[in-house]
């Protein structure tokens, strides 16, 4: 079975590789808290249908093709939410669909991203998930809907991990270049687009690498003190930051390492 590897998990190691370390090979639990983001998945989810079920036969849907996939997957919310999230969709219908010529259909919505990557006799499969992928004259849009109240950008260092994996896996799945992978913010209505090169592939592939050796070792999980440290919840396991850090609990954590022979 291949070492699956995502952007979350490739963020965490170049973050820190003993944390990651604990997390994903040691398999110890966390106290974080992920709340409710039921908005969230509606809006996603009216999205979705709105790119994905229209018949393109016309050039443009009305508001009324909007209304409709909102309440295709608003039943469950408050009645406050379902306002917002309506209000939120008529704006993303007068700043991406009513000011284009013609809707383009997408390449896919809501889709899955995987790919393969061997390095040290190791088989990695990369996984992914996007929004919406559309197709360019020169490449492939990744489109990612942020549906937070907060424009706030990613950082660089995360951001670049996320292009390089995608790039990777994408190029082997369309024999396509990622050229764009860009951020839409579906409260403020602003697009921001990065744009994905080589260099990015290259990058995550060298990232790659380097925790294949530590995998197939078992070994150089070395700590990386920083800004991280403060919300670390692995912080009492480490000797980094914690004088006199406590034992490593038993776990019975089954690693996915598997060696891949050249025969």
């Amino acid at each position: 079975m291949a070492y699956q590897i995502s952007a979350t998990k490739l963020q965490a190691y170049q973050r820190c590789p003993y944390a990651y370390y604990l997390r994903y090979e040691r398999k110890l639990t966390t106290n974080e808290f992920f709340g409710s983001a039921a908005l969230g998945t509606a809006l996603h989810q009216a999205l979705a249908q709105c790119h994905r079920d229209w018949h393109y036969r016309h050039p443009l849907p009305d508001l009324r093709w909007v209304h409709h996939c909102w309440r295709q997957h608003s039943a469950g919310l408050t009645a406050s939410q379902v306002s917002e999230g309506l209000e939120i969709l008529e704006n993303y219908y007068h700043n991406f669909i009513a000011s284009e010529v013609a809707l383009t259909q997408p390449l896919a919505v809501e889709g899955k991203i995987q790919g393969y990557l061997q390095v040290e006799n190791l088989e990695f499969l990369i996984v992914g998930r996007y929004d919406r992928l559309d197709f360019l004259a020169d490449g492939l849009e990744l489109i990612d809907y942020k549906s937070s109240r907060e424009a706030k950008l990613p950082d660089e260092m995360e951001m670049d991990i996320q292009i390089g994996l995608y790039y990777l896996a994408l190029e082997q799945t369309y024999q396509q270049s990622l050229k764009y992978l860009s951020l839409l913010f579906l409260r403020t209505g602003e697009k921001i687009r990065f744009e994905a090169t080589e260099a990015h592939k290259e990058r995550v592939q060298e990232m790659i690498s380097n925790l294949a050796v530590r995998l197939r070792y078992d070994r150089g999980w070395d700590a990386t003190p920083g800004e991280q440290c403060d919300r670390c919840t692995f912080a009492r396991y480490c000797s980094a930051v914690t004088a006199n850090p406590a034992p490593l609990p038993e776990t019975h954590a089954k690693s996915q390492l598997q060696l891949v022979l050249n025969l």
